[in-house]
This record gives structure tokens, sequence and C-alpha cells, in this order.
């Protein structure tokens, strides 16, 4: 496969007179893809109805004229202030019920009728005109959904929409009362039309309702895409994209994804670290230059997944971010490590945002690759040496690694509803298991739940994932690999009720839980020598074999045959502990690799990555700082 380069431009913010010198200026600097048009609707339709397409034409005709290759984006995620006076009522509510006003972006609902069909209105006009454009290579559909908490919305039109979907979910209301288990505190509905919306309340909404919500809200965001692929798909086949976020996972990117050739992300290293990734002060501080060592990788891994195995990073950060806590500039080395990383994960492209430093509005200090003087920024510069190093390496040989590690979006939706303790996430447990055997060194596959084909792995993974239909537990009992569960794997049915019997309810494994406990973070669970139980623990009962206990003789691990089930979320350390072992019956080597130096495994390649500010040694070999290594 081979690597490509690219950058998000906006030939709206800037004199024509620049445009040509621009694409010049990209071409050169290697890159071939440039994204634009996605935030552009005010200057498309200034006005309901006058339409000004035509310095878009032009802005193509020169990028591709240029040899260039455009992703065009629609530019829904940007609706006009004319849009608000037309449909004052698409407004998107958060959970107070505060209005999420004008202003910014992604300023609609998308449950909203009327604002559906106004995209369904320009993204044909998009579709018409340009979809047999020979520069158009890729679409992209509106702009990293969820994205400032905009997912979820509790206005009337989500309302009403959420009313009709549990009547064609559930059939009847005697049939959601059950489901629900509204006899509860007296919650029984006599029709959908006195369903409302579960906030506001005087406390906790019923867990089930709060879940059927949010599949419903991801429902939604699915069949708004889709309508936007369906348009695209009849009048190009110029492949489909979207550029999903890290840790946005409050719909389901796979079912987004269905309907896309290609799924792409924004990575941005060190915004993440200091606003996503949950790392403690020290950790921060530590690669506070560089990001997390492995929150790119994960959603590296997370994206291929989610796009069949076509990805791109469509955003990556070129310099400083102005959206963070703190705004750090990257270390020297760093965009040329976050490329290659990407590129050895397997993407296809790597797109830098942006082009040139916007002089105006709320990202004037996110930095680009040039000054907002056109002056060359720092990025470009190692941006070139990628450029250059791409011209001389192999193409990338992607092969399957030899750990899968199951992630479910609906699994974070139902920790999200009820996650017993505070700062508790399904999304924190996977990642501190993913954290753990990248520690290892090993290579990493992200599977849907969906998965039934293990074959040609020798590990499978699947913490958290609260609720287990019946297929994927035979799977799982099936195939060859080791393969680990728990905690609160099986521990509720579609409905967000504890399950009878009692969860795992794996044929095979004789575990049951006997009872939970959420832990205070000064009161973790010792596994003696071996890491810690932190946040969450679970009590297990059964005959299956215990193969690890806490410092307190209680049983940590146990394990059936083939198939291991964990008692609680593990730090780190504890993860190596309870895999090392696993590992080992499965024929995996492992590595204990040091504080942000990480390995990654193509077909023909092995990739190192120095994340840390110092050179770094290991097996008698020496790693510089904010290096990339690669071993054919």
């Amino acid at each position: 496969m081979k690597r490509t380069l690219g950058t998000c431009y906006y030939p709206e913010h800037w004199e024509k007179s620049l445009w040509a010198d621009d694409a010049r200026r990209i071409v050169e600097a290697g890159l071939t893809w440039v994204r634009i048009g996605e935030f552009a609707w005010s200057q498309l339709e200034p006005k309901p109805g006058e339409l000004r397409f035509e310095w878009l034409d032009e802005a193509i005709e020169v990028l591709g004229a240029a040899g260039l290759k455009v992703v065009l984006g629609t530019p829904t995620a940007t609706p006009p202030r004319w849009m608000i006076d037309k449909h004052p009522d698409m407004i998107a509510v958060d959970v107070d019920g505060r209005p999420r006003k004008f202003g910014s972006r992604r300023h609609y609902c998308f449950s909203h009728t009327g604002y559906r069909k106004e995209c369904a209105r320009i993204v044909t006009l998009f579709a018409e005109r340009y979809g047999k454009n020979p520069h158009v290579g890729a679409w992209q559909t509106d702009n990293e959904y969820g994205c400032h908490d905009t997912t979820i919305s509790y206005s009337d039109a989500a309302r009403d929409a959420f009313r009709a979907w549990c009547a064609d979910r559930y059939g009847s209301i005697e049939a959601l009362n059950t489901a629900w288990g509204n006899i509860f505190w007296s919650m029984e509905y006599n029709s959908f039309d006195q369903i409302d919306l579960p906030n506001l309340t005087v406390t906790e909404p019923n867990p089930a309702h709060a879940l059927a919500f949010r599949r419903f809200t991801s429902d939604q965001v699915v069949s708004f895409n889709r309508l936007q692929t369906d348009i695209i798909k009849a009048h190009s086949k110029a492949p489909t994209s979207h550029n999903y976020m890290g840790r946005i996972t409050d719909f389901d990117h796979y079912k987004v994804g269905d309907d896309l050739e290609i799924a792409t992300w924004d990575s941005y290293p060190m915004g993440f670290l200091e606003d996503r990734v949950g790392a403690d002060a020290a950790h921060q501080k530590t690669f506070a230059r560089q990001g997390d060592p492995d929150f790119q990788a994960f959603h590296h891994d997370l994206y291929r997944a989610v796009g069949k195995g076509r990805w791109w990073v469509m955003e990556q950060q070129p310099g400083p971010v102005n959206w963070a806590p703190y705004n750090p500039a990257p270390l020297p080395g760093m965009v040329r490590l976050w490329s290659w990383e990407a590129f050895a994960h397997g993407a296809e492209a790597v797109c830098y945002f942006r082009w040139r430093q916007a002089p105006m509005a709320q990202e004037q200090m996110h930095a680009g690759m040039l000054r907002p003087d056109g002056v060359d920024a720092p990025a470009i510069v190692e941006a070139r040496q990628v450029r250059d190093e791409i011209a001389a390496a192999p193409d990338v040989q992607n092969v399957q690694a030899p750990v899968a590690l199951i992630f479910d979006y609906d699994a974070d939706a139902a920790w999200a509803v009820q996650p017993h303790g505070a700062g508790l996430s399904y999304f924190g447990l996977v990642f501190d298991t993913y954290k753990a055997l990248r520690r290892m060194g090993l290579s990493v596959d992200i599977l849907r739940p969906e998965q039934r084909d293990f074959d040609g792995y020798k590990l499978v993974l699947g913490p958290g994932l609260m609720h287990m239909d019946a297929g994927l537990k035979q799977a799982l009992t099936q195939v060859k690999a080791q393969v680990v569960i728990g905690p609160r794997s099986g521990a509720r049915d579609q409905n967000m009720n504890i399950p009878l019997p009692l969860p795992p309810a794996i044929d095979g494994l004789d575990v049951v839980v006997d009872r939970v406990e959420s832990l205070r973070p000064d009161s973790p669970v010792s596994l003696g020598n071996a890491g810690a139980f932190t946040g969450y623990r679970e009590l297990l009962e059964g005959t299956a074999d215990v193969v690890l206990r806490t410092a307190q003789g209680e049983a940590a691990v146990m394990s059936n045959g083939h198939t291991s089930y964990v008692a609680g979320w593990a730090d780190v350390a504890g993860w190596c502990a309870i895999l090392t072992p696993l590992l080992e019956k499965a024929g995996i080597t492992v590595m204990d690799l040091p504080d942000g130096l990480r390995v990654r495994d193509t077909a023909t390649e092995r990739f190192w990555f120095n994340y840390g500010a110092e050179v770094v040694q290991y097996d008698g070999r020496a790693f510089d700082a904010a290096s990339v290594t690669r071993d054919a």
C-alpha cells in the first residue's frame, strides 16, 4: 500500500491570488491530498437559495491543475445564520435543557427533520456539481460527528423522534414497560406519547431508558450520515469518508463506517494528552511535548477496524493547538514520528491540519504548516522529511496481529449509563488493557463485537463487554486462542437487566460473579507484586481454576481450558501480570519495554517509536529521543 500525505486547505479564507502559489507549494512539499469545503456553507449560499459555487469551482480547478487530489467535504457541520432563522428549533439542547446556540459550529440536532432536508438539498447540489469532477478523489461527510458533546440532544425534535424509535423497536407499550422494568417506582407508560427524554429527572433516570436513548441517538447519527452517502454515491464513484475524533464514543462508529469506504480520524496527540487520555500529572509532564505513547496507536487500530482496513489520518497535529488546557509546542521530530506511526498501523494517508495558520476567529492560535504570513512553520520541514523517506521506503504491507481486542460502542454506552463508580468508563478499561499489551511489545488488532471468525489470533480479549450475545459467546468458546473476558463481561442483557443465570454465563467456564464493588482511588486491591485492581472488582464463585489471587487470597483470575475471567479493572502492571502466562501459553514472545518506547510490526518491517524526550536503551540498542527506527 502506497503512503501519501495531504493537508486541509480553506480557499475561502485567502485571496484568490494566493491559491495557485499555495497549490504549487503544497505539491513541492510532497503532499497529494487537500481537503476543502467542509465549513463553507455561508460562502456557497449566503442567503436561502442564493448559490455562489463559482469560487469553489475555481479553487478545485486550481488545486487539481497543480496535480492535487481534492477531498470534498459537505458543509453540514456549520449551517449559516439564516438557517437558524428559518429553523429556530433545529438547535440541539444539552442535558440541562439549555440550547446550543449559533456562534460556533455543530449547532444542530441530528433529529430535526427540517435541517435534514436542508442537508439533503446542499449535498445533492454538491454531488450533482462535483460528482464526476476528475479532481475530486474522495468525499468527507460533515465534520467530526460528536465533537464538543454534540451527539446527544434533548430537544423536542429528539423527543418526538425517540418516541417513534421506541414504538418501532418495542412494538407495544407493554413490551417497552417489561423491557425497561418500569414496574419499579411506578414508571409504567400507557402510550409512547408519554415517553420523555431521560434528563431533568429528580434522581438518576431508569438505566434501561437512558441506554435506549443513547442507542436511539447513535442510530440518528448513522441515518444522518447515510442520508448524505446515499446522495453522493448516486452521483460519484469516488470513495466516501468521515473524520472521527479521539475518545468520542457516544455513537457507533462501526455502523457509520458501514456506509463509507474509508474511515479517517483527527489526531491531536498533545491536545488529547491534556484533554482525553486521563493520565496523572506526572505522566502528562513526561509526555507534554510528545503525547501519550499509546493513545494515537489505539485509535489507529480502532479506525482500521471502523474502516474495514481502509483508513487515514485526516487531521494530524502540526504544532501547538488552541483548545487544550495547555498547548505546548511538540518536540522536534514528533510530527515525523506521528506520521510514521500512522503509516506503520496501516494508514493510507496522513493529512496535516492545516496548511496556513488562520489569523482570525476561534482557531487563530492553532498552528499550521505555514505561519499566517505564509512563511514555513516547523511542521512543513518534518513533512518534507517524511516525503523523502516515503519515496525511498517500501510500501507498507499489513499483517494480522497475534492479539485481538474487541471494542464495543454499545458497551461504552452501557458503562456510561451505569459506571458504578466515579471516573469509571469502558473506554478507560479497554485502553488500560491496550496499554499493557503495548508495554509488552505487542501489535494489536481491534475487532468489532460482531466478529465471529478469530482464526489466526493467539489471544483474544473482551474486557467489559457489558452485553454479550449468544453468538459471540459461542464463537469465543470455539476459538483455539487464549480468551480473556471480564470484568463486567455479560453483566447485563440487551435491556440493561441483570441476566439469569448470573454472568458471565459462558459454556465451559464455571465462574459466577457473586457480587461487585467499585473502589475508591485510595483503596486499590493489591495483586501482590503484580499491580492491583483499581476502580472496580468482582467476587467470584465456581469450580474453575484460580490462576491468580489478590493479596487477600480472593480469586482475581479464574480459568477453564483456554478461557479466563478477570475479576477486576487491573492497572497496567496488573494486566501485564495477568496476561504474561497466557501469552506464554499462546506462544507469543513478550518484551518489557521502557516507558515511552513502543513497537509495531508489519509484514516486512518492525517500527520502533521512542516517545521519550531522552535517548532510551533497550536490548543493547539506543533509540534517539522523539524518533522512529525501522528494522527491515
